[in-house]
């Protein structure tokens, strides 16, 4: 068993030059984990021209958190003022921005510079990092907190760009559109679209929404905080007994391991459905697949919003998208001014969104030519002191405390590298075949996964590359130390 290290432990610290991918969640945690550790050397190059991440550009109607507000933000900045039991966008984003004040991270922040390669140098032992811009910067070290959610994507259907009205994509939100009086087309019946649906119905003249798959939608127990519970929140003591009560019972929660509960829930979101007049579209929004087998939705508003006379549920395929509207496969055409693509992300890529050499010139994407894969989601053999965040399958619970434990762990291994007196580690190929074989054993025996639903869990090759099978307090203890063991060491010539 390899020296293991302690993240709060700034003693013996060697000076890295490190390159921070991302100045979302994953960038404001890293940054504060590295400085409390020592390392002053380091950088996070955001592409947009504001911190925040997915909350700084995802801006579309309805947008909010499906985690409780207080175990959605860092364990080092606790948030008293959460108006909400669940968040929504703009409060969420006014928390990054002031966690970054609060830490003093803006001078390590360099806004409007995106990465565009990242090349490791056999020779030199380090990192080649190109900006966009054409910049070359040399680095010990490159963290990548891209996360899933940077890469937009668009239905492949005929037609869609010789759309003549305006088309939008909800990650890509327009907050100028005015779609009041308009007749509007949402395609996409996932995530973004029970949220932004519901807000969309109640100004626009006529709305269509196209539905591939029903999903089940369960209520969500939104309510406000009190003034006495904002008050509470002010003591520490009770903001930490709060967030804790929280963790102790998501942290330990293992995905869809409880038949009986999984039961549960899917009776409970078929009783939602029930509050829709039509039986012809309560029928059409029930779905085949039982709950879990895709992404867990929860909304109280998006079922009641096919009661709206302006509303219309449409789940015959799209056949092309024309100049004016959108035709389906029975040969209507529903001509509108609007059409919304709520169709997600380009989740399976991760580090890979930029291209990334390793050892040997070899590309990422090349590596991953089966599907995205890393062992403990953070290392990937071949890419010397390449760390990521939020990486191939640590998609479990809520994604702050998981990526904290990923940026702790980045640290511990810097340490790590600083105790045995090595330049960079490499872990080893045999290392990550093991723990992702046992990995997809795990993930088999999650039954509503193997259900045969069309997810963004899926690599082309089949393989499930987002979900964690476990517990998030089973994965913090699994990244808890690092075990230089597992890795090849080397240092420069």
């Amino acid at each position: 068993m390899g020296e293991t290290t302690d993240v709060n432990d700034s003693s013996a610290v060697r000076k890295r030059r490190i390159v921070v991918i991302g100045a979302g969640p994953g960038g404001i945690c890293t940054g504060h984990y590295l400085r409390q550790a020592g390392y002053t050397d380091f950088t996070l190059f955001e592409r947009d021209g504001d911190v925040g991440g997915t909350w700084q550009r995802n801006r579309y109607p309805g947008l909010a958190c499906d985690v409780w507000s207080h175990v959605y933000c860092f364990t080092f900045a606790l948030n008293p003022g959460w108006t909400r039991s669940y968040a929504t966008q703009p409060e969420i984003l006014a928390y990054m921005r002031r966690t970054v004040d609060d830490l003093g991270l803006w001078p390590h922040i360099r806004l409007n510079t995106g990465i565009a390669s990242a090349a490791w140098d056999d020779d030199t032992g380090t990192w080649r990092v190109t900006t966009e811009a054409g910049e070359e910067i040399e680095a010990d070290v490159v963290i990548s907190g891209q996360g899933m959610f940077g890469e937009l994507k668009y239905p492949d259907i005929e037609g869609r760009d010789s759309f003549e009205g305006v088309a939008v994509h909800t990650g890509a939100w327009d907050e100028s559109l005015d779609l009041t009086g308009k007749r509007v087309a949402v395609i996409g019946s996932a995530a973004s679209a029970v949220q932004s649906v519901p807000e969309i119905a109640k100004v626009a003249g006529q709305l269509h929404v196209f539905q591939r798959s029903a999903n089940w939608v369960l209520p969500k127990d939104d309510k406000e905080h009190t003034s006495e519970q904002l008050e509470q929140f002010l003591d520490p003591a009770e903001l930490q007994a709060y967030h804790d009560g929280i963790m102790a019972f998501v942290g330990p929660s293992i995905p869809f391991s409880n038949p009986e509960m999984n039961a549960i829930a899917e009776w409970v979101a078929a009783c939602a459905i029930e509050v829709v007049d039509d039986p012809e579209v309560r029928e059409k929004l029930t779905p085949t697949t039982p709950w879990g087998c895709m992404r867990p939705l929860f909304s109280n508003d998006y079922y009641p919003t096919f009661n709206r006379p302006n509303v219309e549920l449409v789940t015959d395929p799209i056949e092309r998208i024309t100049p004016t509207g959108v035709v389906t496969a029975d040969g209507t055409e529903r001509a509108v001014d609007v059409i919304v693509f709520a169709t997600g992300y380009v989740v399976d890529k991760f580090a890979s969104r930029i291209p990334i050499t390793g050892r040997g010139g070899l590309p990422l994407e090349k590596a991953w030519a089966d599907g995205a894969r890393a062992y403990l989601g953070i290392t990937t053999a071949g890419f010397p002191n390449l760390f990521m965040l939020y990486g191939p399958n640590t998609n479990q619970g809520s994604l702050i405390p998981m990526i904290e434990y990923e940026a702790q762990y980045a640290v511990k291994a810097l340490q790590a590298m600083d105790a045995a007196g090595v330049d960079w580690m490499d872990v080893k190929p045999e290392v990550e075949d093991a723990y992702n074989a046992e990995l997809q054993a795990g993930i088999d025996q999650v039954e509503v996964w193997q259900a045969g639903c069309s997810h963004y869990y899926l690599s082309d090759s089949g393989r499930v590359v987002t979900q964690y099978p476990w517990s998030m307090y089973t994965f913090r203890e699994a990244v808890s130390e690092v075990d230089l063991d597992d890795f090849e060491l080397g240092t420069r010539t």
